[in-house]
């Protein structure tokens, strides 16, 4: 990926000293001669097209903001209830993801539901041992959960 994207600055370069200005316009204009340059040119690369690599990280950004709202509503429903109703428990999950960096990312996403933390991964990495704040509900939200942050995950780091 970062060849790809010094080879689209080059472009970029390139193309503007070889307008008759050399302009901020001009720059942008040849970094997206760039973009198509290298769209074309994706199979002779052994990484996936940059800009699709963008497009996941855009929308696991886009996925986490949606589920950091949800669970700041969450957390400040639990907060302002008059009688604190809790059943708190343990519970395991199993992931399919690979490598630190994906069971890393998937844990820090994790703990974003209310009342859930990642408590221990097993030494293979494909258990987690999950607290749950209240435990049918905090199951439930951590499975679902689980499944939209490892289907994001994989669409960044594996292509």
């Amino acid at each position: 990926m970062p060849i790809q994207v010094l080879l689209n600055i080059f472009i970029a370069y390139l193309w503007m000293f070889l307008q008759d200005e050399t302009n901020v316009l001009n720059f942008i204009s040849g970094y997206f001669v760039g973009l198509i340059i290298l769209f074309f040119m994706r199979r002779f690369f052994k990484k996936p097209y940059y800009l699709f690599t963008l497009a996941a990280v855009g929308k696991l950004f886009i996925i986490f903001i949606h589920e950091l709202f949800t669970s700041s509503i969450m957390v400040m429903k639990h907060v302002l209830q008059p009688k604190l109703d809790v059943k708190p428990g343990i519970f395991k999950v199993e992931t399919d993801l690979e490598g630190d960096l994906e069971i890393t990312l998937l844990s820090l996403l994790i703990c974003l539901t209310p009342g859930s933390v990642v408590m221990e991964i097993s030494p293979d990495s494909k258990v987690m041992y999950i607290h749950g704040l209240n435990m049918p509900d905090s199951r439930e939200a951590v499975i679902k959960s689980k499944t939209i942050f490892e289907k994001a995950i994989k669409d960044v780091t594996r292509k």
